[in-house]
């Protein structure tokens, strides 16, 4: 994005978000997934890493993915409808890396997630949500790993950007560029946001809508 501020794309990006984006399901299990009539964007990240600010960030919402006060409290696959008609899904994930869940929460998160990464046609893309104060954790390689062996392919986003300072931003981002070649499934490109202060939100839009195969 130029300093001159949105392009035309990112600004009939917003618009399109800013319009109809309605909950339409929880998902504990497979059985209950909706049909997959219009492509999906998956959100998955540690619990914790910002994933529902930065849903409502894309949204333009104050509250359309509540942001847990508990993290790992999330345990269903969650999908929001977007546009009028539908154009898109975005399904917001169950966290993962929550330490203090019982192992058998754990294997039914590993096996629900698995099992949709793998089977779901419909799914356009998946974005790996990484905290830019961390940078990549063995959490998220694991994740990172599942996604190489469904053959899913994956952005990585790094999430509050606006909380480090910008050299130490610089160097997580290479960092992660870097691990992030070793992965086959690996989107070249990743992102670097801050939901707070909107930093990076318009491009993350326009890639989500290119993804999905959504004109505008």
């Amino acid at each position: 994005m130029s300093g001159e501020g949105p392009t035309a794309e990112e600004r009939a990006a917003r618009k399109l978000f800013s319009g109809r984006v309605d909950f339409l399901l929880s998902a504990p299990q497979l059985k209950f997934l909706p049909e997959p009539t219009v492509p999906e964007i998956a959100f998955c990240g540690r619990s914790n890493v910002g994933k529902s600010s930065l849903l409502n960030a894309i949204t333009t919402r104050k509250a359309i993915a509540r942001a847990s006060v508990t993290p790992g409290r999330t345990q269903e696959l969650n999908f929001f409808e977007v546009g009028e008609p539908t154009v898109l899904r975005l399904v917001d994930m169950p966290g993962y890396g929550f330490a203090k869940a019982p192992v058998k929460v754990v294997e039914k998160w590993k096996n629900l997630v698995r099992t949709y990464l793998k089977g779901r046609a419909a799914l356009a893309r998946t974005l790996v949500l990484v905290d830019a104060r961390h940078g990549l954790k063995d959490v998220d390689r694991e994740m990172m790993k599942m996604l190489d062996e469904t053959a899913v392919t994956y952005r990585i986003v790094l999430t509050k950007a606006d909380k480090i300072k910008a050299s130490e931003l610089e160097a997580v981002s290479a960092r992660v560029a870097e691990e992030a070649k070793k992965h086959v499934a690996a989107f070249p490109e990743m992102h670097i946001t801050s939901s707070e202060k909107g930093m990076g939100i318009d491009a993350l839009r326009t890639a989500i809508l290119a993804d999905a195969g959504v004109s505008i």
